[in-house]
């Protein structure tokens, strides 16, 4: 049981954090029998399986983000089709603003990142820090991952056919596939460590929890605000991409280039984007604007505070453990 428990935890808590947390789906609409499967499936059955591949690659954090963004594309453009479609139901104006050649480019481009970085990323990043002896292991074997891609890719086959009628374009759908396929050799062919690391005196964890907390402040602003304003949907991804790399840089130069930092570090990094969506649980509760039945957002934002909070004592006190022993 205690080899089940890291895949487990893993399984349920991608969705928890990409869908549940985020308000996406809340939770009269996840605790059903079609949110637990489709989506426990999707989120946790593709965080799985992207896991096991950067560890039987033996591949680092950046081939990690390459194949969350190539489930992103996975996701939003081969299954719900979100890429093409203009009147996808969360999509409000980036259905129009930045539409180009059958596709909505901005919100393209924000939500492949934003499955690359919460979606994927965090959750694995959380699970190996809950289970810190397992987390260069590989947690199935080649039977339950023969499973999970096959129950993935059905997922994927349901959600095209049953849950929207749109049909996008041949040419752009077969380049969705096509960039899906190249992200996952790049992955594949990228060094386990491309960076030189570097001897750095890294800062405190909340230099990290800053960093994450403002840059997903800075990404609400790129993809929501200035999309309502007279700025070109061009100079808009061009901020997106220069604030990509921002981030990008300040977190190798804060780490040195991911070689001084510890777990704690890295939880708080983790917990910055998560404490923003934790704040926005009270407004999704009571925003009487939504037609979806939001009761318990609350709830769900408390317990993932609970979680982190719990968490980093852990952490900690694995820290305080090691520098003592």
């Amino acid at each position: 049981m205690k080899k089940l428990w890291p895949p487990v935890v893993l399984f349920f808590l991608a969705p928890i954090i990409g869908e549940l947390l985020s308000g996406s789906a809340p939770p009269a609409e996840f605790f059903t029998p079609f949110g637990i499967t489709v989506l426990t499936i999707l989120y946790g059955g593709g965080a799985i399986l992207i896991r096991e591949l950067i560890i039987r690659w033996r591949k680092g954090w950046v081939s990690l983000l390459v194949l969350g963004a190539a489930y992103g594309i996975i996701e939003e453009g081969l299954m719900v089709k979100s890429f093409f479609d203009p009147g996808w139901m969360d999509i409000g104006i980036l259905g129009s603003y930045g539409r180009w050649a059958g596709v909505n480019w901005i919100w393209s481009f924000e939500l492949t990142i934003y499955h690359a970085i919460i979606s994927i990323s965090i959750p694995i990043l959380l699970t190996e820090l809950i289970f810190p002896g397992r987390r260069n292991e590989s947690w199935v074997g080649r039977g339950w991952f023969i499973t999970l891609t096959a129950f993935f890719t059905a997922d994927i086959i349901f959600g095209y056919f049953l849950l929207t009628d749109y049909r996008p374009g041949t040419v752009q759908y077969w380049l969705a596939v096509v960039i899906v396929i190249a992200l996952v050799l790049l992955a594949w062919r990228l060094p386990a460590q491309p960076f030189i690391v570097k001897a750095t005196a890294v800062k405190h964890p909340v230099r990290f929890w800053l960093l994450g907390f403002a840059g997903v402040i800075t990404f609400i602003i790129t993809f929501w605000v200035l999309p309502n304003t007279a700025v070109p949907p061009l100079v808009t991804a061009l901020i997106a991409v220069v604030f990509i790399i921002l981030v990008i840089w300040l977190v190798m130069r804060l780490s040195g280039n991911g070689a001084a930092w510890t777990d704690k570090h890295k939880l708080a990094l983790a917990a910055g984007p998560l404490s923003i969506f934790i704040l926005m649980t009270p407004i999704h509760e009571f925003d009487t604007t939504r037609t979806d039945n939001t009761t318990g957002m609350m709830i769900v934002g408390l317990a993932m505070l609970i979680f982190l909070v719990w968490l980093y004592w852990k952490t900690g006190k694995r820290f305080k453990e090691y520098k003592n022993g």
